[in-house]
């Protein structure tokens, strides 16, 4: 299957960022912070996703992917972690039912791509609605 590009999802949803920005306390800078750190670690979460899938690690693939998954909801990033769902939900019916070691590879390829150029565009409208936000 390939993915969707998740077009229905907005690439970030602004009423998460109000929300991390009442319960951290803006003021503080700890909004701010948090995304910076989602981020920070975006790069090697993609990284270790792709590391795992390419050889053919089920386990590792799903911990990397529901990683992805979690840590982009907690952002508002839905697009990417749209992408990461679909990822799961192809990690979890095709890979127990197959030979890993062909399967994942697989789901890499057709996967990496829009989960790359999301990510891509998630961080730079991150950064911009951060920035913005600190302004409010």
């Amino acid at each position: 299957m390939m993915p969707s590009d998740g077009a229905g999802r907005p690439l970030v949803d602004e009423s998460v960022l109000d929300r991390l920005r009442g319960e951290l306390g803006e003021a503080e800078g700890y909004c701010r912070a948090f995304v910076g750190n989602f981020i920070d670690c975006l790069p090697h979460r993609i990284a270790r996703l792709r590391r795992t899938l390419t050889i053919g690690d089920l386990d590792g693939s799903v911990d990397a992917v529901l990683s992805l998954k979690t840590s982009s909801q907690m952002v508002g990033a839905e697009r990417l972690a749209g992408l990461a769902m679909a990822l799961e939900d192809e990690i979890r019916s095709e890979a127990y039912a197959a030979d890993v070691t062909v399967v994942l590879p697989r789901l890499a390829a057709s996967f990496l791509p829009p989960i790359n150029e999301c990510s891509r565009q998630t961080m730079h409208r991150l950064q911009a609605q951060c920035s913005a936000g600190a302004s409010r």
